[in-house]
């Protein structure tokens, strides 16, 4: 009888290990072969319905300049535009809008984190809870939530500037002129 030495036998484990990690769970192998066949396409994004009301602009002393891009022919990906706002996600802005108005920024900003679940890839849902945040007094969070939002604004160049421009009030309001004046300068490029 031959006798197996050590360093044969972890050889002969690693090799059993890595075989049992090219095998799926139905036991197929999990390589696809290159080139040929036709590669799987990313889902489509989900279709929801168009909002009653425009995107609002935060900076009452300014409206925007620059005209509607126009609309793709085909339907715009996610790191073209975010996702257009259901109706129950139009219907917590109205109401965190409403409460904002009465001075109740922790209620609003309830309703707005139930929005951003509803919505998650909705900018004007980011820019929302930042205005919230601004009326709550906690400018750190807002900064953090305009950056999202911007993140999600897409080719929505409307929506954008008016990202930009909330950025730029809140930095300023933070003390970070230097960054305000960044934000602006994004703001006017669009």
């Amino acid at each position: 009888m031959k006798r197996v030495t050590l360093a044969q036998a972890v050889s002969f484990a690693i090799v059993l290990s890595l075989a049992g990690c090219a095998a799926g769970p139905g036991g197929g192998s999990i390589y696809v072969p290159m080139g040929g066949g036709e590669q799987p396409k990313a889902p489509e994004p989900p279709k929801t319905s168009e909002p009653d009301s425009e995107p609002q602009v935060w900076r009452k002393s300014e409206q925007p300049a620059v005209s509607e891009p126009e609309k793709p022919a085909r339907s715009p990906n996610y790191r073209e535009a975010g996702d257009e706002l259901p109706a129950a996600a139009v219907a917590l802005i109205r109401d965190a809008d409403q409460r904002l108005r009465e001075g109740d920024s922790a209620g609003a900003i309830s309703r707005l984190e139930r929005a951003q679940r509803i919505a998650p890839r909705s900018a004007e849902v980011y820019f929302k809870l930042a205005e919230a945040y601004v009326a709550g007094d906690n400018l750190g969070a807002a900064e953090q939530f305009t950056l999202k939002g911007l993140s999600l604004a897409g080719n929505d160049y409307r929506m954008q500037r008016s990202g930009w421009l909330l950025l730029a009030d809140i930095r300023r309001a933070r003390g970070n002129v230097a960054g305000a004046d960044q934000a602006e300068d994004r703001a006017r490029a669009l």
